[in-house]
C-alpha cells in the first residue's frame, strides 16, 4: 500500500468518480474490494468506530423511523461575519430499535423492499415519522489546537466538551404522488448549500461535495437543478447555459464579469460565501496527528465501556459470520489483528470463533 497516495473502498459510483479525480490531478490511486480493501488500509481504523457501529446492532435498523442518528460537520456564519463549526445530530423520536442477522437474513428472503415499504405505509397511515435535531457548535479557533482532528468523521466530539443543542424537528408526513418524478430524479448533495451555512475540511465531504453532483450531472443531465424536485424555491440567477434538456432560458451574455448588467453575487446583502483559510504548507501526506488522534481509542472505549455483554456478543458474532464468507487466509491474518487493535478479547474471539467454524 505504501505505492500509493490514496485507498478507496470500494466500487461504488461516488468511490470510482472520486478515484478518477484524484487520478487527474497526480494522485496515485488504489480501488480496493471491500474486505480484502478494509484490512489491506495502513491505518485501516480510521473507519474504526463506524466498523464497529455496523457490526454492532445499529447496523441494521429495523425500520428506517428508528434508525440511530445522522452526523455531518459544516461551518456556520452568522449576519456579523462570526463563524462556527457545527456537527449536525438527526436523532429519531420513534426510539432506536435493530434487527439481528439472523432477523435481517430470514426478512430479506421474503421481502427486499421491507424498510421503503414500512416507510411509504406508516406516512400513508398518518404515522409521521420525525427527527429531533441538535447541534454541537465549536468555535471556530477551537478545532486548530483541539486534541484530535474534529473533522475525522470516524470520531465522536465528547459531548462535555460541546454539549447538544437542541434546534428543531424534522418530520416525513407526505408519500411521493409520482415515484420517477419525485425519487428517481431527486439529486441530492451536500454540494447544495444556502447562505450562511459551509463545508468543513472534513475529506469525507469535501470529496462527496463534488463527487455527488458530479454523479447526477452523469445519471439526470446537466440541466438536473432545474427538475422541479431539485430546483430551489427562488428565482436563481446565474450564468449556467446549454446543455441537454435545459427549457430555462439563459441570458446573454452568458460569461462574468461583463457590462451588460448581468447577475452578480449580491455580498452587501448575503455576506461573502462561507469558507475558511488554510495555512501552512501543502502537502501529499497525512493530517498532522494530535495528542489524541489514534485509530483505536474510540473503538475500543465502544466496545469496553458502552457495549453490554449482549451487544458484545453480537458484534462478534456479526464479524465472524462476514468473515466467513470466503475470505483469504492472508486477509483474515489482518482482519484478526485489526480488532485486536480495536480491543484484545475482541479480536481473540473473533478469531476463535473464525477457527471454529
Amino acid at each position: 500500500m505504501s505505492d500509493y497516495d490514496v485507498a478507496i473502498v470500494g466500487y461504488g459510483p461516488t468511490g470510482m468518480t472520486l478515484a478518477a479525480l484524484l487520478g487527474q490531478l497526480g494522485r496515485r490511486v488504489v480501488v480496493l474490494e471491500r474486505y480484502t480493501g478494509l484490512y489491506n488500509l495502513p491505518r485501516a481504523a480510521c473507519f474504526d468506530d463506524e466498523i464497529m457501529r455496523t457490526f454492532q446492532k445499529l447496523g441494521i435498523v429495523a425500520e428506517i423511523s428508528r434508525g440511530a442518528e445522522v452526523q455531518r460537520d459544516y461551518e456556520w456564519v452568522n449576519a456579523a461575519g462570526e463563524k462556527v463549526w457545527v456537527r449536525y445530530h438527526f436523532i429519531t423520536d420513534q426510539g432506536i430499535e435493530n434487527l439481528t442477522q439472523a432477523q435481517a437474513d430470514a426478512l430479506v428472503a421474503v421481502d427486499t423492499d421491507y424498510h421503503t415499504r414500512d416507510l411509504f405505509e406508516a406516512i400513508g397511515r398518518g404515522h409521521y415519522p420525525s427527527w429531533t435535531l441538535k447541534m454541537q457548535i465549536m468555535p471556530f479557533q477551537d478545532a486548530k489546537t483541539y486534541r484530535f482532528n474534529p473533522f475525522d468523521l470516524t470520531k465522536v466530539w465528547p459531548h462535555g466538551d460541546y454539549p447538544l443543542i437542541e434546534v428543531g424537528r424534522l418530520t416525513l408526513d407526505r408519500n411521493p404522488t409520482d415515484n420517477h418524478s419525485q425519487i428517481e430524479q431527486g439529486a441530492w448533495s451536500p454540494s447544495n448549500l444556502v447562505p450562511g451555512i459551509g463545508a468543513s475540511p472534513d475529506k469525507m465531504l469535501l470529496g462527496r461535495m463534488f463527487a455527488y453532483a458530479d454523479a447526477q450531472r452523469y445519471r439526470i443531465g446537466a440541466n438536473y437543478n432545474q427538475l422541479p424536485v431539485n430546483a430551489p424555491k427562488c428565482p436563481v440567477h446565474s450564468y449556467n447555459t446549454a446543455g441537454q434538456m435545459r427549457y430555462q432560458l439563459a441570458t446573454d451574455p452568458v460569461y462574468a464579469p461583463n457590462s451588460k448588467g448581468g447577475p452578480q453575487a449580491d455580498t452587501a446583502r448575503y455576506g461573502e460565501p462561507a469558507g475558511w483559510h488554510t495555512d501552512g504548507d501543502m502537502v501529499r501526506t497525512a493530517y498532522t496527528l494530535r495528542s489524541d488522534d489514534d485509530d483505536w481509542g474510540q473503538a475500543g472505549t465502544l466496545v469496553r465501556e458502552v457495549m453490554n455483554d449482549a451487544e458484545r456478543e453480537r458484534l462478534v458474532d456479526n464479524i465472524i459470520g462476514h468473515l466467513l464468507d470466503g475470505v483469504t487466509e492472508p486477509v483474515l491474518q489482518r482482519a484478526f489483528e485489526y480488532f485486536r487493535n480495536v480491543d484484545v478479547d475482541l479480536g481473540e474471539r473473533v478469531e476463535k470463533g473464525v477457527r471454529a467454524g
